[in-house]
């Protein structure tokens, strides 16, 4: 890690700022806080609004558990973030909604980009995987990618998912710009 952790259990002289590093214990549900937020909290301000806007992108939107995490793996896998990869490869293959492979989440790591036509995945899956790496490689999604989308999805889950995208990518910038985690160097 690039800069010091704040401690596990930190005491802010601000009411403020404890009150923020309450509301991001209470998200994570008793599990203690994670490097991710120990780093987050050297700003506390950013550490509320990130917890209140990943919150609801972990826990609030519609989307199946398979397709959020099948959009978070792609973002960890393409801008190799391996700590982001670590929290959410489980929860990719302990889906509940889908049954999901190993094999798949192989597949979601090592594919090379924009190649998604691997045939015996689930389409909604793959589609989402296209339309992932176009996003976080290229930013502008070609017609014939959001097209493929659009056969799959409603106007509210393309919204949850350009959003899950938009902020795992984020994260992963985060993450991997300071070495969160201390795994950057070990891809």
């Amino acid at each position: 890690m690039r800069l010091p952790y704040i401690d596990k259990d930190p005491k802010f002289a601000s009411s403020e700022d404890q009150a923020i590093v309450e509301r991001v214990k209470t998200r994570r549900s008793g599990r203690g806080l994670l490097e991710l937020d120990r780093t987050l909290l050297h700003a506390p301000p950013v550490a509320d609004g990130w917890n209140s806007f990943l919150g609801a992108i972990r826990t609030s939107i519609s989307l199946p558990t398979s397709i959020r995490e099948a959009a978070i793996c792609r973002v960890a896998a393409l801008n190799q973030a391996s700590y982001e990869w670590k929290h959410h490869a489980p929860l990719l293959i302990n889906a509940d909604d889908t049954p999901i492979s190993k094999e798949f989440v192989d597949y979601v790591l090592t594919c090379k980009p924009h190649q998604h036509t691997h045939a015996g995945y689930p389409e909604a899956l793959v589609a989402v995987l296209a339309y992932t790496d176009a996003m976080t490689l290229n930013v502008k999604v070609p017609d014939e990618v959001f097209e493929r989308l659009k056969k799959t999805f409603g106007e509210k889950e393309i919204v949850e998912i350009t959003a899950t995208v938009a902020a795992y990518n984020c994260v992963s910038r985060f993450l991997v710009a300071l070495d969160v985690g201390e795994m950057a160097d070990q891809d």
